[in-house]
């Protein structure tokens, strides 16, 4: 069993060593999600998406940009004044004046983001590390000094010099910042060197660490939970994974992965999960693709033959967790790869009990129907299909196929 471990954390239950009440999610659905590319929210969904984010449990919500002004800098004024349970939190550039902004919406943190990397700090900002440094202290003093709660963010950590790395989580950890977010800003990263960057990266800086994954390699999620593996204890998600280009680590799929696979629960109302999902959808204009982990409609419908006649006889068998966990429900989808035992099992739910017999010659007649409709059928067309057979077979219909 040796070959299981891997400095000291057994691979079979990779967060044991980890205490749940140390885990935090801090959602940007409000400011990273609402950079997605064409997605505007108005103020009534800004408030109303603050709410449910609340409601679930998350623990802090970064509201927006309060430099922003106009009605950016109100509706954050107006979420800081709802008495919600979470930590509001504002983010700024390392300037004394968007801290301001900050402070005169009324947040209780803010973070703090600068730029990191050479490719940045040197095309970007045309500055120099030590120019970075300081303004991420001055910036970090200020903030403090006005009793706000800091997080630092390195920006396009995951593509700076490890050492400087570490001289700025110092730095700004001596001037008072409370957290260090690392951002992997063009989601480059792989779990494997997260886990290595964010554990030095700990060892050396030891504050708190915040994951700010992107998925444009599809490992927004994994990068995640391999830096909480490492020691980071706050996740910064989004619901749906919105975000810029391919998006941030989705809060569902963070809050499931962390309950289901690394055996951590963090208390969240995820029955609430679809219902967000949709609110969130619906007012980004983004539609929840039907495979989508977690919350698409898809994740407990059942077609071929050997998974839907495994979920009947135990769910458990190809699900991981019960849909109403999440706010969904299972569906048998009657179509081409569907077999007998799901054509009982559907004629069951309609309150007819149909024989073997009968439900291998109504399977045949369904297979054939899907092929010809490229797709799956319809209840009614099960139905007429079933009508069909018994009228082939001199039989009267059932009344409650009518």
């Amino acid at each position: 069993m040796a070959d299981l471990m891997l400095d000291n954390f057994d691979l079979r239950s990779p967060f044991s060593h980890i205490n749940p009440e140390d885990i935090r999610i801090d959602d940007t659905t409000l400011r990273d999600g609402e950079q997605t590319a064409g997605v505007v929210f108005s103020n009534h969904e800004k408030i109303r998406i603050a709410q449910l984010l609340d409601e679930i449990g998350v623990h802090q919500i970064e509201a927006g940009i309060p430099a922003m002004g106009g009605d950016e800098k109100a509706v954050i004024k107006e979420i800081a004044g709802l008495g919600l349970r979470s930590s509001i939190l504002g983010w700024n550039r390392a300037v004394i004046p968007d801290i301001q902004h900050s402070i005169d919406c009324g947040v209780d943190a803010v973070a703090i983001s600068i730029a990191t990397s050479d490719i940045h700090i040197k095309h970007k900002l045309k500055k120099d590390r030590a120019w970075v440094v300081d303004s991420v202290v001055e910036s970090v003093k200020f903030a403090k000094e006005n009793g706000l709660y800091v997080s630092v963010n390195a920006e396009d950590g995951s593509r700076t010099d490890i050492g400087f790395l570490i001289e700025f989580g110092n730095a700004a950890k001596e001037a008072g910042a409370d957290r260090i977010r690392f951002c992997d800003t063009i989601g480059v990263m792989d779990p494997f060197s997260t886990f290595q960057i964010i554990r030095d990266f700990k060892e050396s800086v030891g504050t708190d660490v915040e994951m700010h994954t992107h998925n444009d390699f599809g490992m927004a999620t994994a990068n995640a939970l391999a830096g909480v593996k490492a020691g980071a204890n706050w996740i910064n998600t989004t619901v749906n994974g919105l975000g810029e280009r391919a998006g941030n680590a989705a809060l569902e799929e963070v809050i499931m992965a962390m309950k289901y696979l690394g055996h951590i629960e963090l208390g969240f109302k995820t029955e609430m999960f679809r219902e967000l999902s949709e609110y969130v959808a619906r007012a980004s204009a983004r539609t929840i693709p039907i495979w989508k982990a977690i919350v698409g409609t898809n994740v407990f419908a059942h077609e071929s033959g050997i998974h839907a006649d495994g979920v009947i006889k135990n769910p458990k068998t190809y699900e991981v967790f019960a849909p109403e966990e999440v706010g969904l429900e299972r569906q048998l989808v009657i179509g081409k790869h569907s077999g007998s035992a799901s054509i009982v099992q559907k004629f069951r739910e309609f309150g007819v009990e149909i024989d073997q017999d009968a439900a291998q010659e109504v399977l045949t007649a369904v297979r054939s129907a899907s092929v010809e409709l490229k797709r799956s059928l319809f209840e009614k067309e099960l139905v007429y299909i079933y009508q069909d057979y018994l009228r082939k077979h001199g039989k009267e219909p059932y009344e409650a196929c009518e």
